[in-house]
């Protein structure tokens, strides 16, 4: 059925003993003195030019007869670096600090087992944050107010504050884990996404009455600059001016149902070429005198754990962000290849599917025939328009676009957000392109996966040399991961929010997927002025667009003879890189001093992300970068995944120690649609491993499945199982397909000496035929973990049935192209399989050994199971 935003219901009074309503969703409870904890949600910003401050305000209520702790997981603006928590009950407030992440956890489980208040926030993902708060007394109410700082995205003469209000549900890859959930959510955790009980709360039925406050004012000071007109495409909202700021309010009654998105049409040129630079010291002086007491300087952040400002700890003084401006087109054009890939999962039915149709079609139709391109729509499988090729791109003539276009207009929403194969096929279309045409990959989505971290990190050697746009399309997209794909690509994310403004984005994609303005972009210091080099966020500099000026920000050491309490305007910083017709292009940038507090947040947020892209997708030196997230994230007061903002009080209100606990149920996100007769698995397997058992028939709407993709289209999860099933024994199939089809292979030495043994001496591994399969990591890894298994199982059986296993695994590996990265690890396989002076148990061992190389390297996450 389609969800009813913004209905009001009227429901009967409840027994005095809290208990489940059904129709209210998965964890929802009902009491005759209100249903859930969360009250009210209220949200303050200030924008100045590009400059947005904003105070989201959570207002509890506890109507039970005992203590109550309520756990929240919401969204947050991705890009806003959260500052500040404050906890405010009766005639308390307590301040928040910023804690390395298990430090606050004990803090927090200590205080409320101890009887105090208390609350913690956590982050989950760039954009997704869990807020727990512990010993809210009955009829009590706590409001916990959360301080964000940032900019405002400008492209293309507009500026957007978007503000995200709802977690969708998303797609969980891979297998259960064992023991029990490290969240409160609806998902189970799996080995690809261990915290998927952590991002996956509770969803209300359509239909449910409105169980929060929703309240949002935005002001907005231009600052000088002509405001041509202000738009909300998903709420409706009134305007009034206060002086000259304006003023926009939410109309009562909205529902956290969608992202919050007011554009700002500002005359002119808003964002213009610039460098502003701010010293610690100056900055620090600044905030000790805006208001905030004494301690301003502490409270945001401008010292480190000791107390020493940032100045006194030596390298880098301050911090510098530079904006630029594209040059104007030149009409230069390189031919590109193009690999389009579009989501056709279950949650893009409705307006998506045909948002997400047309836009690809639109992108498809903007080739020339210069241009190479391919077209991947994927749910749990992939598929391409039939008439052309699969395996490499097509030239991109009127024949082969009608042919693609025709394909996408056939395409419907179904299945599940297997999103990492169709990605690395793209990637591998693309790494033929030669230097003289522009590789371009081009995800148009709605981004609901959870298995983000992953995806970033298994493709983050491939995008290193390719251009990445991103699309998304929702009401409540996940913008976070898209943003950090688009990031990680060099390239740029839009995002549709309805089908209204699609035709107006649609012409942004086109100029973003065109040919670069500049590319190769390189920045150092002049005249004096020294950045450092390892600070720049991002890490990837953009290549740059029309309409889309170039952002990047990083910590810089003060010219010699600059007095501590000052920053003269001197020094610049250089840009260099290549216009698109070829030619040197260069801009040198002055240096002007300002008294801006917010400018050290701005740069350690984006550091922090640089940070933490990096830890999931470095295979070493972790512990470097897990010190160098913490220690940002502490010294700027700017959480981070392994940091959270934790607020504890002194005094003890609950001495019995005894809570209820509930997790607050999020509304189902707008334009989304429910199924309710049919209960999908919670999640998928991993690529080759056995599937779960299905779920029985009799479950429960939404039980334990809120975290899949919620459509009217799906398919059962016993075909999903048995597609990845039949994908995984094909490759099984392939990889022995040229030893099955070959003379018989000499048998490997038995005990005793029998006949047929292998050469004495070391054996060196075979060349691979050139057209030996070449599995990714992923396949490697699930074929690792098959045979490994196999192995354990015969470890205490006879050595005859042990020779036959290794000899198994030397004739599946014999014509598998590997990575050149494991040619040492082969090549010792070959020669420990191959000895006929080994034991069987070496033998056995050097297999192990190899088996154990393949697999994929196992990351830490950002928290502790």
């Amino acid at each position: 059925m389609t969800v009813r935003t913004g209905s009001v219901d009227v429901f009967e009074v409840a027994e005095e003993v809290p208990r489940l309503a059904p129709e209210g969703g998965l964890g929802a409870l009902r009491t005759e003195r209100g249903n859930l904890p969360l009250e009210l949600v209220d949200v303050r910003a200030a924008v100045v030019g590009l400059a947005v401050r904003t105070e989201l305000a959570q207002g509890f209520h506890n109507p039970y007869d005992e203590p109550l702790e309520a756990t929240y997981v919401f969204p947050l603006p991705d890009r806003a670096a959260v500052t500040r928590l404050r906890m405010e009950t009766a005639d308390r407030v307590v301040e928040g600090v910023v804690k390395e992440r298990e430090t606050a956890r004990a803090e927090y489980d200590q205080a409320v087992s101890e009887g105090r208040r208390a609350s913690i926030a956590e982050e989950e993902r760039p954009g997704v944050f869990t807020l727990r708060v512990g010993n809210i007394m009955p009829g009590e109410r706590v409001v916990v107010r959360t301080t964000l700082s940032g900019r405002l995205p400008y492209e293309d003469g507009q500026a957007t504050f978007r503000f995200p209000l709802v977690v969708a549900p998303r797609y969980i890859p891979g297998a259960p884990l064992p023991g029990g959930a490290v969240g409160d959510g609806t998902a189970a955790d799996t080995d690809q996404v261990p915290d998927a009980s952590r991002i996956s709360p509770p969803v209300l039925l359509p239909g449910f009455p409105n169980p929060v406050r929703l309240s949002i004012e935005v002001a907005v000071d231009p600052t000088r600059l002509p405001l041509a007109g202000l738009a909300s495409s998903l709420h409706g909202v009134s305007a009034a001016e206060d002086g000259a700021r304006h003023v926009v309010r939410l109309d009562p009654g909205a529902r956290c149902d969608r992202d919050f998105v007011l554009r700002l049409g500002y005359g002119g040129q808003a964002a213009a070429t610039s460098l502003v630079v701010a010293r610690d010291a100056v900055i620090r002086d600044a905030v000790v005198g805006d208001g905030d007491g004494a301690d301003g300087g502490a409270e945001r952040g401008l010292t480190d754990g000791a107390g020493h400002g940032a100045a006194d700890r030596g390298g880098a003084d301050g911090t510098f962000l530079l904006t630029v401006l594209p040059p104007e087109p030149t009409g230069a054009v390189r031919p590109r290849d193009v690999v389009l890939v579009l989501d056709r999962s279950g949650s893009m039915s409705g307006w998506k599917m045909t948002a997400a149709r047309r836009a690809a079609a639109r992108i498809v139709d903007t080739l020339t025939a210069a241009d190479r391109f391919a077209v991947l729509a994927f749910d749990h499988d992939i598929s391409t328009p039939p008439d052309l090729p699969d395996d490499r791109l097509s030239a991109a003539t009127d024949r082969h676009r009608f042919r693609a276009v025709q394909h996408l207009a056939a395409i419907e929403a179904r299945g599940g957000t297997e999103m990492a194969r169709p990605l690395r096929r793209a990637t591998d279309l693309l790494a033929a392109a030669g230097p003289e045409r522009d590789p371009v990959l081009v995800l148009v989505t709605d981004g609901q996966v959870g298995d983000e971290d992953a995806l970033l990190s298994d493709l983050s050697a491939a995008l290193s040399g390719l251009r990445v746009h991103t699309v998304g399309i929702d009401t409540a997209v996940n913008a976070g991961f898209l943003n950090r794909l688009a990031t990680a690509g060099g390239g740029r994310c839009e995002l549709v929010e309805s089908e209204d403004r699609l035709d107006e984005a649609m012409d942004a994609i086109h100029r973003r997927i065109g040919t670069p303005l500049v590319t190769g972009l390189r920045l150092t210091g002049a005249d004096g002025f020294a950045p450092d080099q390892d600070s720049i966020t991002p890490s990837r500099l953009p290549d740059l667009f029309s309409g889309a000026p170039l952002v990047v920000a990083g910590r810089f050491a003060a010219p010699d003879g600059t007095p501590a309490g000052s920053l003269s305007p001197t020094g610049a910083l250089l840009l260099t890189g290549t216009a698109a017709d070829g030619s040197a292009w260069s801009r040198q940038v002055a240096a002007v001093a300002a008294e801006d507090a917010e400018l050290a947040a701005f740069w350690a947020r984006g550091r922090v992300r640089d940070l933490e892209d990096r830890y999931v997708s470095a295979s070493t030196g972790q512990d470097e970068l897990e010190r160098a997230i913490v220690d940002t994230s502490v010294r700027f007061n700017v959480l981070s995944r392994f940091t959270a903002f934790v607020a504890v009080d002194t005094v003890v209100v609950n001495e019995s120690g005894t809570l209820k606990r509930v997790t607050q149920p999020v509304d189902l996100p707008a334009g989304w649609e429910m199924q309710k007769d049919v209960a999908l698995p919670v999640s998928m397997p991993m690529y080759g491993a056995p599937p779960p058992a299905p779920m029985p028939a009799s479950a429960p709407p939404m039980a334990s499945g809120a975290s899949v993709k919620l459509s009217k289209r799906t398919i059962a999860g016993d075909e999903i199982f048995a597609s990845i099933a039949a994908d995984s024994l094909d490759l099984e199939a392939r990889s022995t397909k040229s030893v099955r089809t070959r003379a018989p292979q000499p048998q490997p030495p038995r005990p005793g000496g029998q006949p047929g043994a292998a050469p004495a001496g070391p054996a060196q591994a075979p060349s691979p035929e050139p057209s030996a399969p070449r599995p990714d990591a992923e396949a490697l890894d699930a074929l690792a973990k098959l045979w490994l298994s196999r192995l354990s199982e015969v470890a205490g059986r006879p050595e005859d049935e042990q020779e036959a296993l290794v000899h198994e695994v030397r004739s599946v590996f014999r014509d598998l192209e590997l990575p050149d990265a494991l040619t040492a690890a082969l090549n010792a396989f070959w020669n420990g399989t191959g000895d006929q002076q080994a034991d069987t148990a070496a033998r056995l061992e050097a297999a192990v050994t190899f088996l154990k190389a393949l697999l994929k390297p196992e990351r830490r996450p950002f928290w502790k199971r």
